[in-house]
């Protein structure tokens, strides 16, 4: 199962995903870093944008730290690496 690593960004405008030129993910949550509520945001955002169950989504590590990785089960690495690159920030 693919694992993505990550660094969320709570209290955004909106949620977003990036795909830097260099591989890296960067995700902005419209949701504060409290409670645990960024995490769940957090999972219900990639659960949608993998179009998986947000039960298929497990975070392995990185609950209290901006760095995470979360395993994304349900696809294979092939459509996981598809929609990744949906959301690939060129630079211009």
């Amino acid at each position: 199962m693919p694992v993505l690593h990550l660094k969320a960004k709570p209290s955004g405008r909106r949620n977003q995903l990036e795909l830097a030129p260099d591989g890296s993910v960067t995700v902005r949550l419209n949701a504060p870093a409290q409670d645990g509520k960024a995490n769940a945001y957090l999972l219900s955002y990639l659960a949608e944008v993998f179009g998986v169950a947000k039960s298929s989504l497990t975070l392995l590590n990185g609950h209290a730290a901006p760095f995470k990785k979360v395993d994304v089960g349900g696809l294979s690495p092939q459509a996981f690496h598809m929609v990744l690159e949906r959301f690939r920030v060129t630079k211009e």
